[in-house]
């Protein structure tokens, strides 16, 4: 059986659509999955041992270009048994009917009848997380999900965690806490940076080091959180956001001893190579996209106007976010044992 997935368009939802590859293979070891996704998703499902191939998508989010998805399509017919496709949108469903495939599976939106012809409806409350909304559609419809849920998991080669190390200059000869400030959706999802900047101060202060990812939108907030460390402790702390490529983020995040990350990508990237995490959240909520680890805290204050979901605060303060102090967030780092990490 070989099964086209279209991939979601997000760091974080493309890890944690690897819970319907699993349910996949679960129910028909043999099949064969490719991912039909943007390129910058690959060192992701490379990462994933279920997925055969990432082919890469052309077009950026939004984009129409029909005359394109068209000849993508074309170019995959005759190669797959079903569609799975997991964007809501219209767009979404054009490739896999250019290429004819026989049974296209998706939720229904946008108008796709005819686009898709094995259309599901959701009940939002059957399956209020959204890797059960991804994981549903491996199975028939109304069926009930098998449990345990599977977590998504990467996979670490050592020889290219090594690499990264020596590229940038890394040691483990301390414990790493890696900070992940930066959040793509908005500022409703960025705890303060002087609140990271304490949480940094008082992990070297007990012998570690602190690593900070994220993308090179993120390395101002990287560099306003090391401007905040006295002297003598900034030089424990090395700001890796947008100097790394995804690849390196993710095996330099395996090398983490604890992770601190608002509700990100970078979240769920760790949360995927079991690091123990603490996640904070602010206008977003753990009812529906939590980080699925055997090691997690989730701090929030949880006030009257959260969450929200929007970009930015409806009311100008944040307090979700800049109320929520330091110091529970290190409290619940002491909560946090270590895991090893798994390298092939």
């Amino acid at each position: 059986m070989r099964i086209l997935i279209v991939g979601p368009s997000w760091v974080g939802d493309m890890v944690m659509a690897q819970t319907l590859f699993q349910c996949l293979k679960q129910r028909h070891p043999q099949c064969e999955i490719d991912v039909l996704a943007p390129e910058w998703s690959r060192p992701i499902l490379e990462r994933m041992p279920q997925v055969r191939t990432a082919l890469s998508f052309p077009l950026g989010h939004g984009a129409l270009e029909l005359a394109t998805r068209r000849r993508i399509g074309k170019s995959l017919k005759g190669q797959y048994d079903q569609a799975i496709l997991l964007p809501n949108s219209l767009k979404s469903a054009l490739v896999p009917f250019f290429a004819a495939i026989a049974k296209r599976t998706g939720w229904r939106g946008e108008f796709r009848y005819g686009l898709l012809n094995d259309v599901r409806t959701l009940d939002k409350e059957k399956y209020p997380l959204m890797i059960e909304r991804f994981m549903a559609l491996a199975y028939d419809k109304g069926a009930e999900l098998p449990r345990p849920y599977p977590k998504p998991s990467l996979s670490i080669q050592t020889a290219s965690r090594d690499a990264a190390l020596a590229k940038f200059g890394l040691s483990l000869d301390r414990p790493i806490l890696a900070l992940c400030p930066g959040a793509e959706f908005g500022e409703s999802k960025r705890w303060p940076s002087e609140h990271y900047a304490q949480v940094a101060e008082a992990k070297i202060r007990e012998g570690w080091q602190v690593w900070l990812f994220g993308s090179k939108n993120d390395h101002a907030v990287g560099e306003s959180i090391r401007d905040r460390l006295i002297p003598g402790l900034r030089e424990e702390s090395t700001n890796l956001s947008g100097g790394t490529s995804l690849a390196e983020a993710i095996d330099l995040l395996s090398c983490a001893d604890a992770v601190v990350s608002n509700d990100s990508g970078l979240m769920h990237v760790a949360a995927a190579l079991n690091r123990p995490l603490v996640a904070v959240y602010g206008s977003t909520s753990p009812g529906f996209t939590p980080p699925l680890a055997d090691q997690v805290e989730v701090v929030r204050l949880g006030i009257e106007c959260s969450p929200c979901f929007e970009r930015t605060c409806r009311f100008g303060h944040y307090n979700c976010l800049r109320l929520l102090e330091p110091e529970s967030v290190i409290q619940a780092l002491g909560h946090l044992g270590g895991m090893p990490v798994e390298v092939a």
